[in-house]
């Protein structure tokens, strides 16, 4: 039989940052913490697919362009269950690079080891320092946020976010993974 939810109380709405929160906050993590951060704010990943990312995932054949860079995360890390596709935009693929040789497994660790959560000692530090209630998922809903600003359509954004949808995510062609990538990019930081 179903079972009806009961009514949740003192639900916090989520807290989107602004690129001067954003700063502010990302300057006082710890730089293992800030490049996570970096690299959530702009793939929108959930903080499990950001800790436990591994080298593994990571798609590599001929059928994807080179500029593209791409991590296939098995469903079972994920909250809907299916594979989560993340295109990195040009952001993210710089944090990632500077991750590469780090650890042979996976993209961030620290001391040799993933983190289980970001949310810990350096996180609550820096946020209560900035004087923000920012939490690690409100980084997914300033990436959603910012798409949304840009103008990034809504089949895009939900393929970008990982929600879950009838299309197969991981069987994108070329063309449509770089429309991905392109989309994901609207969400990165205005050049000045």
């Amino acid at each position: 039989p179903k079972i009806k939810r009961l009514p949740e109380f003192d639900v916090r709405k989520p807290y989107p940052l602004s690129w001067e929160e954003q700063h502010r906050l990302f300057a006082e993590l710890p730089p293992h913490l800030k490049n996570m951060a970096l690299f959530t704010v702009n793939t929108g990943c959930r903080d499990q697919e950001v800790c436990r990312l591994r080298w593994a995932w990571e798609l590599k054949h001929g059928d994807i362009p080179e500029e593209l860079m791409i991590f296939v995360v098995p469903g079972a890390l994920v909250k809907n269950g299916q594979d989560r596709l993340i295109i990195c935009n040009q952001t993210a693929k710089a944090v990632i690079e500077e991750q590469r040789g780090k650890n042979p497994h996976y993209v961030f660790a620290y001391r040799g080891k993933p983190l289980h959560h970001m949310l810990n000692h350096g996180w609550c530090a820096a946020r209560k320092k900035v004087g923000l209630p920012v939490r690690v998922h409100d980084l997914k809903h300033t990436f959603g946020r910012r798409m949304r600003a840009a103008g990034v359509s809504f089949e895009d954004r939900q393929d970008l976010l990982g929600h879950k949808s009838s299309r197969i995510t991981t069987h994108y062609s070329a063309p449509e993974l770089q429309n991905l990538y392109q989309a994901a990019n609207k969400a990165s930081e205005p050049q000045s």
